[in-house]
């Protein structure tokens, strides 16, 4: 295909945090067929609080800025973000507008309304805002909004099939513009248990629990402490990793020193697939979640799982054959925790499983190829709102 005939793509991120949205993104930039398509990635800024994900993995990727896009909604900035995207949009005359996150799903789609382009409008939801983050009076303005901007989209993309439900339940969308397409990571190689005990100071012998992720609320690792102090009490010796960065960094650090040496705080790291190496299990205490990278990674690490059953989890979790879910309940999770612990040939079968699982039904070839089919769906002249044949159930 000519680069002139090529599929113009936009593809707006209000920023690339360390998260799943940024390795996604990142994931198809790298991939997608340059020959066919012409994607072009715009993002804000990262706040202080959080690590850039660019930063942190050394990546050379081209992104366009948009000044007043970022994680805070300012009203000013807000507004002056928009009138770039119009001005931006004018000028590269995408076929298709691609937003991700809260922020720039709604300034992304406003502004292909506003621009008059004709372009095409995708939003992902990575997860949703429906449970964990807002009060009652804020929840039913996001709801409010996102059914208005429901009405500005051809399709609403999920990462699974449970955020899809969650999100007609609240009267999102309608399920003919839905597409389910699971999230698509790669890991890089894996060290051996005990070279990577090493570079993280652990005991090679000690049960480790991990936790990945962002500290912030509804990640809860509030909860991940009590499970840590709970399974300190069963499992003598148990050292704790955690992973990951946030606001709630200095509280965590603060209510963790009880543990001394055997609780250990990382920051975030480039190289993650050695702290699944190091662990045993691998705990995720979410009150939310769409389909957590964490999950996959450690699945395709060949590491057990112990989670909350929410969101989407149980679809990368097979519940008792890769991993054990539980309710969003200290105890329980402990319990689980302490069983994959105290049983080596348990937790290394669930951990093989997950690894052919995760490996098979998450890698980014996958994800690559079904973006590009809904991208060619969108564009095809006798087809451009019809449903693709990449839906996922």
């Amino acid at each position: 295909m000519k680069p002139d005939d090529r599929i113009r793509v936009m593809e707006i991120i209000a920023r690339l945090n360390v998260g799943g949205p940024a390795t996604q993104v990142l994931g198809l930039y790298e991939r997608l067929n340059r020959d066919e398509f012409d994607h072009r990635l715009y993002t804000g800024h990262v706040d202080g609080d959080e690590e850039d994900h660019l930063q942190l993995r050394q990546a050379g990727t081209r992104v366009h800025r948009v000044p007043g896009l970022g994680r805070s909604v300012r009203p000013g900035d807000d507004a002056r973000a928009l009138l770039w995207l119009v001005r931006a949009m004018r000028e590269f005359r995408p076929h298709i507008v691609h937003t991700r996150t809260a922020k720039a799903g709604a300034l992304g789609r406003v502004a292909a309304r506003l621009s008059g382009v004709g372009a095409a409008r995708v939003h992902v939801f990575h997860g949703h805002l429906l449970h964990g983050y807002f009060t009652p009076a804020r929840r039913r303005l996001y709801v409010q909004t996102e059914r208005f901007l429901a009405a500005l989209s051809d399709r609403l993309v999920t990462v699974g099939a449970q955020v899809r439900d969650d999100l007609l339940a609240a009267g999102i969308g309608r399920p003919g513009q839905y597409v389910v397409i699971p999230p698509g990571v790669g890991l890089g190689p894996v060290p051996d248990r005990s070279t990577a005990r090493d570079l993280l100071g652990i005991p090679p012998l000690a049960p480790v629990v991990a936790y990945v992720g962002r500290l912030t609320q509804v990640k809860r690792p509030d909860r991940f402490l009590a499970v840590a102090r709970m399974v300190q009490d069963r499992v003598p010796g148990c050292h704790f990793v955690v992973c990951g960065g946030g606001e709630l960094a200095a509280s965590v650090e603060r209510d963790a020193r009880p543990f001394g040496d055997s609780f250990h705080l990382l920051g975030w790291r480039k190289d993650v697939e050695t702290v699944y190496a190091a662990a045993d299990v691998v705990v995720l205490t979410s009150d939310n979640e769409g389909t957590p990278l964490t999950l996959v990674e450690a699945g395709m690490a060949g590491v057990p799982v112990v989670s909350t059953r929410v969101g989407s989890v149980a679809e990368v979790v097979r519940d008792r054959q890769t991993g054990l879910l539980a309710a969003t309940d200290a105890v329980e999770l402990a319990d689980h925790t302490i069983r994959l612990l105290s049983d080596r040939a348990l937790a290394l079968r669930m951990g093989e499983e997950g690894r052919t699982w995760t490996t098979h039904e998450f890698g980014v070839d996958r994800l690559v190829s079904d973006t590009q089919e809904l991208y060619r769906s969108l564009s095809a002249p006798s087809g451009r709102r019809s449903i693709p044949e990449v839906t996922k159930q």
